[in-house]
């Protein structure tokens, strides 16, 4: 007798953007997956599912990870920080590096940005006064089609100018 697959469940309980949450879900679940489709938190991008294009990133108890390549389950009591989370709602302002980016234009289309703006946020966290090396290093896993990262490497500098 063949023996099927049965998908193994599991409850997860994580704190996103500030928020506790508990959702019961397969175990195979990607934190991408988990934060778009569990959450409805659909400013983290799905792009390559293979951790090259950074358009998944979030900020996972203070580090940035892409979430594509992360399982759901094992972010059990952890805290994650999505782009949603950057600016709370009920703010009626953009966070510095957001605005920054539109200042800047620090953004074409838009689908990396998210991931691009999260890992700004963690350098500026960890660096509030990176030189453009440093910049360049901390933005070398989310990949840009449109820009050619000048204009997002100015976005950056200004945010950090503005957040001191």
């Amino acid at each position: 007798m063949k023996k099927e697959n049965v998908p193994v469940r599991t409850t997860v309980n994580v704190t996103v953007n500030g928020t506790a949450r508990q959702t019961d879900i397969d175990t195979r679940t990607l934190l991408v997956d988990f934060l778009r489709d569990h959450l409805g938190l659909t400013g983290t991008h799905i792009g390559c599912l293979t951790g090259n294009c950074g358009a998944c990133t979030v900020v996972l108890d203070g580090v940035t990870v892409k979430s594509c390549t992360v399982l759901a389950a094992d972010v059990e009591g952890c805290q994650v920080m999505t782009i949603e989370g950057l600016t709370p709602l009920g703010k009626d302002r953009l966070h510095p590096l957001q605005q920054a980016f539109v200042e800047h234009h620090g953004l074409q289309c838009g689908y990396c940005t998210p991931g691009m703006v999260l890992s700004a946020y963690h350098l500026l966290q960890e660096n509030p006064h990176p030189d453009e090396v440093t910049i360049r290093n901390s933005i070398a896993g989310n990949l840009c089609r449109c820009t050619g990262y000048q204009n997002i490497i100015s976005a950056i500098r200004t945010a950090a100018t503005v957040m001191k």
